[in-house]
């Protein structure tokens, strides 16, 4: 049997189509050929009742990262598999060689099976990173059936497979890469996770539109995705949990790239605002929180002339849509005035939030802009806004305060509903805002 399967997303059809209807990417269909199905003998049922199946707590593995660790939820889980996925160049072999290296030095096995590079381009960069540890065990292999192989008979106590999309499986016809081969490799790769209580840990790349490329199921197989980011340009990089059946999702961890490998940054919020110019009109702090972490970033507007035509709203590490809610919020209940102006908003230092607490300090960097005029040195903003102008409250406040207080922010604009937390912070003045028109009133 035959069909054809879409590259990019895993759409399928009967026939060949120069244009995916899902994801409308062209000439990404490509012929997929399946054994037909046997039916066998029926088996007896494995089904066993609820109360039999045993309730002790899952055993981790660290992997000698404390802040990867953190992201994966306190380490590597027996039988779990992990899918690591960012642009090519961000790092991310270099992360889990220096992983794999680091749980080789803490005297367990650790295979790492390497589709992209020879055995001699890995042992280079393990020598820049550092010592080389005999219990890492390297195969250059591109065949799933033999790395599993591989696998089975060495009994490491974790597996590293660079990349998937490297990997190729003998049951299927296609090249690697495809739909059908990242699936195959998946699903081998999962069983034999489960079948010896073996993590394993998958790179995977992301397509033009940053979304890890292969088929949509690759994510419903694995565990855990972790999304690795950050700008080729500049040295900073951030780790963050998109999906984790083990652990909480959206902790972040932040490192730098440097020439001895990825060294994790023990102060992250003293990092993001180390650049900060404060007394600019346009820029504003809020404390973010990130999983459990809370983090201080800046924000940061500008508000353009009027000009004739369509005006541009650009955001750079903020959600645009959300960009926009709040700039019709400021027009319609504070009298913003921003209807004809170009504005462009970001969270410097290439960090990316995506709670609706920063829309505090977004409305308080666009209406500084605005009017130019700077905001205090020592304020910090947090809070959601609403369509009808209220500041909602958000989760977590203490732990934002304290953190504000940590690097000396002493007057902090909050939501009413948030205000009586401050009392136990005596080092802090809460400004309680409970609508945006209230934000015209800083001095």
């Amino acid at each position: 049997m035959s069909g054809f399967a879409c590259a990019d997303c895993g759409a399928t059809a009967a026939k060949w189509v120069g244009r995916c209807p899902e994801c409308g990417a062209w000439n990404s269909y490509a012929e997929v050929r399946q054994s037909p199905r046997r039916r066998g003998e029926p088996r007896a049922p494995r089904a066993i009742p609820l109360t039999e199946v045993g309730d002790q707590a899952f055993e981790r593995l660290p992997t000698g990262l404390s802040d990867f660790d953190r992201v994966l939820g306190g380490g590597l889980v027996a039988g779990s598999v992990v899918l690591i996925g960012g642009e090519p160049g961000i790092g991310k072999s270099t992360l889990l060689l220096q992983a794999a290296r680091s749980m080789a030095a803490a005297g367990r096995r650790v295979l790492y099976v390497t589709g992209e590079e020879s055995a001699r381009q890995v042992r280079l960069r393990a020598g820049r990173l550092g010592s080389i540890e005999p219990r890492l065990l390297l195969l250059p292999e591109t065949e799933v059936e033999r790395a599993v192989e591989e696998a089975v008979a060495l009994q490491p106590e974790a597996v590293v497979v660079d990349s998937v999309q490297s990997m190729a499986s003998e049951g299927a016809s296609s090249g690697p890469g495809t739909v059908s081969q990242v699936r195959q490799t998946a699903l081998l790769f999962q069983r034999y996770a489960k079948e010896r209580e073996v993590p394993v840990i998958l790179i995977g790349h992301v397509t033009k539109d940053g979304s890890l490329a292969g088929p949509k199921s690759l994510e419903h197989l694995v565990d855990a995705v972790v999304a690795f980011e950050g700008d080729l340009a500049r040295g900073r990089r951030v780790l963050r949990a998109t999906k984790n059946r083990f652990g909480p999702v959206d902790e972040v961890a932040l490192y730098e790239m440097t020439g001895a490998g990825l060294s994790e940054i023990s102060d992250p919020s003293g990092a993001l605002l180390s650049e900060r110019r404060a007394g600019e009109p346009g820029s504003a702090v809020c404390a973010s929180l990130e999983g459990t972490r809370p983090l201080l970033v800046e924000i940061q507007a500008l508000v353009g002339p009027p000009i004739a035509g369509s005006p541009r709203r650009a955001a750079v590490g903020l959600d645009a849509q959300r960009l926009a809610m709040i700039l019709a919020v400021l027009e319609a209940r504070a009298g913003g005035g921003f209807g004809a102006r170009e504005i462009f908003a970001s969270c410097a230092g290439g960090f990316e939030v995506r709670e609706p607490a920063v829309d505090l300090a977004l409305a308080a960097a666009l209406l500084s802009s605005h009017r130019q005029k700077p905001l205090p040195a020592d304020a910090l903003f947090f809070g959601e806004i609403g369509l009808l102008g209220e500041v909602r409250s958000v989760p977590d406040a203490a732990a934002r305060l304290r953190e504000a207080a940590a690097y000396g922010f002493r007057r902090v604009y909050v939501p009413r509903g948030d205000a009586s937390v401050a009392a136990g912070f005596p080092d802090i003045t809460a400004v309680p805002v409970g609508d945006v028109r209230e934000l015209s009133t800083i001095p």
